[in-house]
């Protein structure tokens, strides 16, 4: 590792390169997956960011405050550009499934042993390190609360629909299909309830539900970057294909007498498990495209789940029913 110099100076730097962009507002779920970092020049080799004190300016050309008040591109795609949180970031460098470009690291952060793996992980990916005012990186965040901490990154990959519906590995298909669902913290933490159960492939649909914001990859713990997910143009089609396949789509709604718990045949069979936002539930025709209907009983005095808690009880009966029948 090459050695790191301290900055010889606590103020803020002011740039006068060329300005890049940067994303800017908050995440309301609109489905935009971030930007890319603003032009801050960079350093071969190692990680730039120093080991000794947490002051100066960043290394590399130093940001303008202004840079990160510029607006992000749409997005296209899974999204998934702009990842915030300690975790998240930590697990795209684990992942290693797409190029990181550059990674923000807060001048005034506290020392964490995350903070190390992350700087350790950076540099052994050979990715540049910013040391930044707190400011131009809350700024530039998207989350409420991105921990000192952003990385920007390529897009994710979307997985090929029809290799999600393959029994690979000897194992059956373990899906799980979104319907509506436009809240980024709701899809996050659905994201990293399916990451746990061992789903093999999350469905989206292309339109009028939420994508890979970076609320969503922080609120994931960086599922993101071991769940495989597609995007469908429309969830009614894509459960017609999944049945054609042989893989039984169960959905979720809470108008339905059957209960999740009189499913018996979790264990031997590709499954789908489908669920619909909060406020309206499962679409009429994607209830209608399901094999069966089911619901979470529900014995106290609130009607519904948030749908990452009906997600995390529907993906972990299933995995409980596989483990307790292994093929």
């Amino acid at each position: 590792m090459a050695p790191r110099k301290p900055a010889k100076s606590s103020s803020p730097k002011v740039n006068t390169g060329k300005p890049g962009r940067a994303p800017g507002g908050r995440d309301t779920g609109s489905g935009k997956g971030g930007g890319k970092p603003p032009s801050t020049g960079r350093m071969s080799g190692s990680s730039s960011r120093s080991s000794g004190p947490r002051e100066g300016g960043p290394r590399g050309r130093p940001i303008r405050q202004s840079d990160a008040r510029r607006s992000a591109p749409v997005a296209k795609g899974l999204g998934g550009e702009q990842i915030e949180g300690r975790q998240a970031v930590r697990e795209l460098l684990i992942g290693q499934r797409r190029k990181v470009k550059e990674i923000w690291i807060a001048q005034d952060i506290d020392p964490a042993p995350i903070i190390d793996d992350i700087e350790q992980l950076a540099d052994a990916a050979r990715v540049t390190v910013l040391e930044v005012p707190r400011r131009t990186l809350e700024d530039t965040a998207r989350s409420e609360a991105p921990q000192g901490i952003i990385a920007f990154a390529q897009p994710l990959e979307e997985a090929d629909f029809n290799a999600l519906m393959t029994k690979r590995n000897g194992v059956m298909p373990f899906l799980v299909a979104v319907d509506g669902v436009t809240d980024p913290g709701n899809l996050g933490a659905l994201l990293r309830c399916c990451d746990g159960a061992g789903v093999t492939g999350v469905i989206l649909p292309k339109h009028r539900a939420v994508h890979v914001t970076p609320t969503v990859a922080k609120t994931s713990a960086g599922a993101i970057e071991h769940v495989p997910m597609t995007l469908v143009p429309g969830l009614p089609v894509a459960i017609t294909q999944m049945r054609d396949k042989g893989i039984w789509v169960v959905g979720l709604d809470d108008s339905s007498e059957n209960t999740l718990f009189d499913i018996a045949n979790f264990a031997t069979d590709g499954i789908c498990i489908v669920l619909g936002s909060e406020g309206t539930g499962l679409s009429r025709l994607v209830k209608e495209r399901c094999d069966t209907v089911v619901s979470i009983p529900m014995l106290g005095q609130v009607s519904s789940l948030n749908v990452s808690a009906a997600a995390a009880l529907a993906t972990y009966e299933v995995t409980r029913a596989r483990l307790a029948s292994p093929a």
